[in-house]
């Protein structure tokens, strides 16, 4: 028997005596039978409590669980924090406000609470960041007395496909990700269903990034922690992030160009790991020379494929003799792209 049948029953039993006795009552003013009477108060009672229990119960106690597993944490804190002291400066303004007269006096401290509650707690959820801010350099001046560092309380939320790229921890320990690493229920949940797929490479990339979770929490210098908050309202999983993103005020780290480019219409902030890795490979300028393994045939005739350590392709020019061969090359030209930085050369003796 669910909890919401339960109630029903309660709420069918509870208004069917209050109906009944509401109709013995009526009867009395009326001076009319009783008995007919509170059976049909007692029935339109019953029928209503079967019906409009729940919408009193339970239904609003999950509308508000739904509500709070939208709400980040430090929306919650900011919330709570902006109640209480409302609620004390309402306190001190009851005394004297309740000395006016009448009726003013009973009037104007309950209008004066209402009023202090809904600005405190707005007020406080709306420059949560900042109260944020504020406290994190109270702490850090009364603590060792050294400069605050705002980043260091930054929340990133963590896309399904950086998961799976694995890069991610090899970059968390270097320190270049200040602040914690939030992961959504429901970007764990997506995981899952792609550690669990039919086709084999998908089941692959899946268990690669249930491992790649796992060694990022037993790493004790990252903070990573797994939240149950949730999006209603959307089932795509690049939606609820941007969503919470928005909400939170926290960037998004991902390797996804979709999602990069949807996010930065909508202003969230994104901390790509792609354009990371390009950012940091090394500069070749034409005329400098670098020796490359040519491994495949180009697109164009006469052309050879190489990589470098970094992956970084070079293309070279009448390199198609030498494949399976380490060549010298000179750069003739760089060319950046969407898809990483493409080096164009030829053999150093053909220079």
């Amino acid at each position: 028997m669910s909890i919401e049948f339960f109630f029903r029953l309660i709420g069918m039993v509870v208004l069917a005596i209050g109906g009944g006795w509401f109709g013995v009552y009526f009867s009395a003013l009326s001076g009319e039978p009783a008995y007919p009477r509170a059976i049909a108060f007692g029935m339109v009672g019953a029928i209503a409590g079967l019906v409009l229990t729940p919408y009193l119960t339970t239904r609003p106690m999950r509308a508000i669980r739904k509500t709070l597993t939208q709400v980040s944490t430090q929306t919650l804190v900011a919330g709570t924090v902006g109640l209480v002291i409302s609620l004390v400066v309402s306190a001190l303004l009851a005394f004297p406000l309740s000395l006016l007269p009448a009726p003013f006096g009973q009037v104007l401290p309950v209008i004066v609470a209402l009023a202090m509650c809904y600005l405190g707690v707005t007020i406080f959820v709306y420059r949560q960041n900042d109260v944020a801010n504020v406290w994190s350099n109270i702490s850090f001046r009364g603590g060792d007395g050294g400069s605050a560092d705002p980043d260091v309380n930054r929340t990133i939320l963590m896309d399904t496909s950086v998961i799976i790229d694995g890069r991610v921890a090899d970059i968390a320990k270097t320190g270049f990700l200040p602040g914690e690493l939030l992961i959504p229920r429901f970007v764990l949940n997506e995981l899952q269903y792609i550690a669990d797929s039919g086709d084999n490479l998908r089941r692959q990339r899946g268990r690669r990034g249930l491992e790649v979770l796992a060694q990022l929490q037993k790493d004790s210098s990252i903070a990573v922690r797994i939240s149950d908050i949730d999006v209603e309202g959307t089932n795509a999983v690049d939606d609820k992030l941007v969503i919470l993103a928005r909400q939170m005020r926290a960037p998004v780290l991902t390797n996804d160009y979709n999602l990069n480019r949807v996010a930065e219409i909508q202003g969230v902030t994104i901390l790509n790991i792609n354009e990371l890795a390009n950012a940091v490979k090394a500069v070749y300028l034409p005329g400098e020379t670098l020796a490359v393994r040519i491994i495949q045939e180009g697109r164009e005739h006469g052309q050879g494929i190489g990589y470098l350590d970094d992956g970084t392709m070079v293309v070279v020019q009448d390199g198609d003799e030498f494949i399976g061969k380490e060549v010298s090359t000179m750069v003739t030209k760089v060319l950046q792209t969407a898809a990483g930085r493409m080096i164009f050369s030829k053999p150093e003796d053909m220079a």
